[in-house]
């Protein structure tokens, strides 16, 4: 049974929260579990970790590696803001202004990845060719002027004096030679703009790839801009953006009829050997790849263009690349981050091929004399790797050969027919995001559960989504080490204070400072209660326990206080940690790191696991979370919903859509997307719930999941403190 208790909504939501526990003090006159000064054992208070740190890739075993597989596909999913799937809406392509060559053609192309967004490039095919042929998607990557790239005469002597490149004009251009060449070999190659570049206007250069400063007129909680804190709540980014233009470039190519479906590859450099990993990883339509210079295990790639949050938490590019194996890859090394490869990732690449039967389907091509670069050097093998994936039956080695390099006027797309659309604004870079917006919401209500089955994909999607945001997992018991730093006998109780491990001795360590109330005669109840002052959030300013913390003691229920990251013995100033980068990007920092709500989350499975599994087992082990820990507890519970018996959660009317600030400690980027703090408490049914500070109607959502899942929803007005030691404390 579900009980949902609304506040009274005289007052706004938040200051009811506020006015409720605005008694708890700080950890002054509270049991300490530490000396003085001394902080938790913590590994989450170093630095956070940034985009220069190591990214090892450690295969696990045949068995274990699918479900692995899928997990990080997921994640990557939610990061970029395409799960679920947007809606793939019609294209729209013009193709035009075919120039001829003796062996291939080349053509002006845009179309639509999103009703008005445009995808601009080139497209390679070999003149006359038979049946439908090989296609071969180009992502370009950092070069200057993208498409446009030329390195001019004085550039490429240079690169002829080193060995790098063979013509003295089709040099000038590694972008065209590969599709000159692929198209030479009997391959549709598309070359298409990243966001910014060349023909890609509607959003700009410096905004897509050189964002630095948060702008305050984007950071509304309406009509917000990319970077701000609401893009990030909502998963919206360059990155994603970048990544659907792929996976549109791919259905373009597929709705070619000279093009063979089952015959798609993708290779890019830098930003664009990014796009190709992630393409590979998650397009299954994708059957060879070859990322160049940036699979490693060292930088993962510095641009706003190649990063976003929660992407490369607990992961990185080198597992990236293994989500594409056992199927044909190839990848290169050069004298820039990725020149160690040959000894830190590629082996365990090579282990995983092994271990999936297909050693030989993975190679690297290190040439690190050179430095970062696709150059001829790089480019050969691709040729090879690529006319084995296709079934080309070309000899190796196969050889490029000069061709005329076309200019820029030459290369562009837009002309007096094919108009170019207005270069970005920022009134447009709103409605885009708006746009995204409104059917992200659209698909999300979908998902509003009416029965069990319905309920079931709710907990896959929506749930799957949270599982991302948070990574919170329930610890085993075994995993937990106890250490009681004092004991004090009270007249009713003991008050037993310490500090709780989890991964004692280990690199991942977590210690939190934790008070235990055990009543003389114990019942066999459990409450954890989370308040803003950790384990103090017990105790008045005299030391004396709270009224209603005495009124569950006197009626006997044990009360747990901890000090979650960032609270009471922690110290800190209670803000999400930021990585030293001065571009103000959330993505540098929380796509590597767990924003504090999440690691807070990851604490309270870990009290809860705890109580459940310690020698003196509670018969019910339940949850209160108070103050700006309603949330925590109500992600907490939607991450376990088994782990608590009863829940009291007070959400102060509180919403990830109205933190204008990425560095608040509520902050959760997607948080806002996927149902925000309803979602939570949805997918808590039908598990027992006391919720404060919500509308007396109380929460469509909610109600629904409840519905769906055979409980009934009830509502009760009255006074919030004093319905919740009743609730706890009625009968079972």
């Amino acid at each position: 049974m579900f009980r949902f208790f609304a506040a009274i909504i005289s007052l706004s939501l938040l200051s009811i929260s506020t006015a409720l526990w605005a008694d708890s003090p700080s950890e002054t006159n509270t049991p300490a579990a530490l000396a003085a000064g001394a902080k938790p054992a913590d590994y989450r208070l170093a630095p956070p970790k940034d985009l220069n740190g190591y990214f090892p890739f450690q295969p696990p075993a045949k068995q274990q590696w699918p479900a692995r597989a899928e997990e990080v596909k997921r994640q990557l999913k939610v990061a970029l803001g395409i799960w679920p799937q947007p809606a793939k809406t019609p294209l729209n392509p013009v193709i035009h202004g075919k120039l001829e060559f003796d062996d291939y053609t080349v053509e002006k192309v845009y179309f639509e990845s999103l009703p008005g967004f445009y995808v601009t490039g080139s497209l390679y095919r070999p003149k006359d060719a038979k049946g439908p042929v090989p296609a071969v998607l180009c992502p370009h990557g950092h070069w200057p002027d993208g498409r446009f790239y030329d390195r001019g005469a004085e550039g490429i002597l240079k690169d002829l004096v080193g060995g790098s490149e063979r013509f003295e004009e089709g040099g000038r251009s590694p972008l065209q030679a590969r599709c000159v060449q692929l198209a030479r070999m009997g391959c549709v190659a598309f070359l298409y703009d990243m966001i910014g570049y060349a023909d890609s206007v509607q959003l700009s250069y410096d905004l897509a790839h050189r964002f630095a400063e948060q702008r305050p007129e984007m950071n509304t909680t309406e009509n917000w801009g990319m970077f701000s804190p609401q893009a990030e709540a909502n998963l919206q980014s360059i990155m994603g953006l970048q990544t659907w233009n792929s996976i549109r470039a791919l259905d373009f190519l597929e709705s070619l009829p000279d093009v063979d479906k089952k015959r798609l590859g993708v290779t890019g450099s830098s930003g664009g050997g990014t796009q190709t990993m992630i393409l590979a990883a998650l397009d299954p339509r994708i059957v060879t790849s070859y990322p160049a210079v940036m699979v490693s295990t060292s930088m993962q790639g510095g641009c706003t263009c190649e990063n976003c949050s929660l992407l490369r938490i607990d992961t990185g590019n080198v597992e990236f690349a293994a989500l594409f194996a056992p199927k044909l890859q190839g990848m290169t090394a050069a004298d820039d981050w990725t020149k160690e490869m040959a000894t830190k990732g590629f082996p365990e690449l090579q282990k995983l091929y092994e271990g999936l039967g297909a050693p030989k389907n993975v190679s690297l091509h290190p040439a690190v004399h050179f430095p970062h670069n696709y150059n001829n050097v790089a480019r050969a093998p691709m040729y090879d790797i690529f006319s084995r994936a296709f079934g080309l039956g070309i000899p190796a080695p196969i050889v490029e050969h000069d061709y005329t390099l076309l200019t820029k006027e030459q290369l562009t797309v837009w002309d007096e027919q094919h108009p170019q659309p207005e270069a970005g604004s920022d009134d447009y870079e709103r409605k885009l995001l708006h746009d995204l917006k409104t059917e992200s919401d659209k698909a999300i209500a979908a998902l509003t559960p009416t029965d069990q089955a319905s309920f079931a994909e709710f907990q896959e999607v929506v749930g799957g989504a949270w599982q991302a945001l948070l990574g919170a997992k329930t610890p085993t018991f075994d995993a937990l080490q106890f250490e009681v730093t004092d004991k004090t006998s009270k007249d009713d109780y003991l008050q037993i204070t310490g500090l709780l491990r989890k991964n004692a001795g280990s690199d991942e360590q977590t210690e939190l400072p934790i008070v235990f109330l055990y009543p003389n005669k114990w019942n066999g109840q459990a409450i954890l209660w989370l308040s803003p002052a950790g384990k103090g959030g017990l105790y008045g300013k005299d030391g004396a326990l709270l009224p209603m913390a005495q009124q569950l003691v006197d009626q006997g229920a044990s009360v747990i206080g901890v000090s979650l990251l960032g609270q009471g013995e922690f110290g800190g100033d209670e803000r999400n940690p930021i990585v030293e980068n001065p571009r103000q990007f959330a993505g540098y920092t929380y796509g590597y790191n767990r924003t504090l709500l999440a690691d807070r989350v990851a604490d309270v499975l870990t009290v809860g696991a705890f109580l459940r599994g310690h020698d003196r087992k509670a018969k019910h082990v339940d949850l209160v979370g108070v103050g700006n820990c309603g949330v925590i507890a109500a992600a907490a519970r939607a991450t376990d919903p088994a782990m608590f018996d009863r829940a009291v959660i007070a959400t102060g009317g509180f919403r990830f859509g109205k933190l204008l600030d990425f560095r608040d400690a509520s902050f959760v980027p997607g948080g806002a997307k996927y149902g925000d703090l309803p979602a939570l408490l949805a997918l808590a049914a039908p598990q027992s719930t006391l919720v404060l500070g919500e509308p007396a109607e109380g929460l469509p959502l909610v109600k629904a999941a409840y519905q769906a899942r055979g409980a009934q929803e009830t509502h009760k007005n009255g006074d919030d403190r004093s319905s919740i030691v009743p609730y706890l404390m009625a009968p079972r």
